[in-house]
């Protein structure tokens, strides 16, 4: 019997999902496939939570999938291996996937397709997690943008919501029947984590913009795993907003802003996206290092938003800011090692986004602060969070002795990194 295959990835979904809906739709019958591909897998702690949550998704549309007769077919292995056995195991007529842009995805898809084109299957790659992909939002002469303001205005000029509506329930008569058994934790080396992804709301979307900068309101929607991951179409999301919610808008557009940069200029993973700031001496100290992932540093938002970023995976937007900055400016610490740091907690990791705002945070990066904007972590703990309600609900000790006393001078630290800065930026030949 001839299947045809959808490949789930980053799209942990069974409604609004555009490779399923289109498999679905074809003649021959669908399985589900999900590899747990162990080239990322390797990279991961054991009980890693975004694992976890991979997991439970994959397990809950198990259920829904037993319930019309099928299931997922789950794999352990390097994708390419995992193919060739496949094809030895079922005769697949065609593979759809949703795309992925990240260098990694792109790298492995290309190798795939083409195994599979050699094998005279047809490879069907769909657009899915955006509204616009990589060459869609393009300026006049046919270049990328690299400003976020000209993206986003001709984005919104190109977007019409008829055109990218939510699709219809897909019909899943087509499923292939069958009955496997998923792979669990236990099978791929792991175990679950403590750490729970939150489901996400969009009840506080409209004061999103007055909220957005006080991490003890909670203001946050918790959306970013979830369209990370796929739990949620964003066209699911846009559907949803209403037009006194630009601002919210704006964040989504800001993530296929970071896309399409990663997808233009891959450089960017290893290297500024501006050369001249790979110049800059960094004193790279590991002990300061330390401090600030433990967020032991005496600076007690910087303190917060590390140790909640490390009990929970999460940390609020403002705060972000602030611990780049201050890993960045105040201890002249490569904005690499903070970007690496983050992309082993945070439960929404994303490379495009994090690398963004880390090359934002640092100076680096395409339409960034410019170098010389220093976050006073003093003054923003005195704007955003003056009676010290998120401050103190991660800092449990803030007013013991077992609290450190600030590991740099506020006004020493800003004149070493501005004088650092610029001795690097005159010396760069390029």
């Amino acid at each position: 019997m001839k299947v045809s295959i959808c490949w789930f990835r980053r799209d942990l979904r069974l409604k609004d999902n555009t490779a399923l809906h289109m498999a679905l739709a074809n003649d021959s019958a669908v399985l589900p496939l999900f590899i747990f591909d162990s080239d990322i897998l390797k990279e991961l702690p054991a009980d890693d939570a975004r694992l976890s949550f991979i997991h439970a998704e994959i397990s809950s549309m198990d259920v829904e999938l037993t319930k019309k007769g099928s299931s997922f077919l789950t794999k352990h292995g390097s994708p390419l291996e995992i193919w060739e056995e496949i094809l030895k195991e079922y005769d697949v007529e065609a593979v759809y996937m949703n795309k992925d842009y990240e260098p990694y995805a792109l790298k492995r898809d290309k190798e795939v397709a083409a195994f599979l084109s050699k094998k005279g299957i047809q490879f069907h790659p769909c657009k899915d997690q955006v509204i616009f992909e990589e060459n869609e939002v393009l300026k006049n002469d046919g270049k990328p943008y690299t400003i976020y303001t000209p993206f986003k205005n001709k984005w919104l000029s190109q977007f019409d919501q008829n055109e990218h509506l939510p699709l219809k329930d897909s019909n899943f008569e087509n499923l292939y029947q069958t009955n496997i058994d998923l792979l669990n934790l236990e099978n791929l080396g792991f175990t679950k984590s403590s750490i729970i992804v939150k489901p996400f709301t969009l009840e506080e979307v409209a004061e999103y913009e007055i909220m957005r900068n006080f991490p003890a309101k909670d203001g946050t929607s918790y959306l970013s795993p979830h369209l990370r991951f796929g739990t949620v179409s964003v066209r699911q999301i846009i559907q949803k907003l209403k037009s006194n919610d630009a601002v919210f808008l704006s964040e989504l557009i800001w993530r296929e802003f970071f896309m399409q940069i990663l997808f233009h200029f891959p450089r960017v993973v290893s290297e500024s996206f501006r050369p001249k700031y790979d110049t800059i001496k960094w004193r790279n100290n590991t002990q300061d290092f330390n401090r600030w992932c433990e967020g032991e540093t005496g600076y007690p938002m910087v303190d917060a938003g590390m140790r909640q970023l490390n009990q929970t995976g999460y940390m609020h937007n403002r705060v972000r800011m602030v611990v780049a900055s201050f890993l960045c400016k105040h201890l002249l610490i490569d904005w690499r090692w903070g970007e690496a740091y983050f992309a082993k907690k945070l439960l929404d990791y994303d490379l495009s986004a994090n690398n963004g705002n880390w090359q934002w945070a640092a100076g680096t990066g395409c339409d960034a602060a410019p170098y010389f904007r220093i976050f006073n972590p003093i003054e923003q703990l005195k704007k955003f969070d003056k009676d010290l309600i998120y401050t103190r609900k991660w800092v449990r000790n803030l007013n013991e002795f077992s609290y450190p006393q600030p590991m740099v001078d506020h006004k020493g630290a800003r004149e070493r990194a501005l004088s650092t800065y610029k001795e690097g930026i005159n010396s760069y030949t390029g």
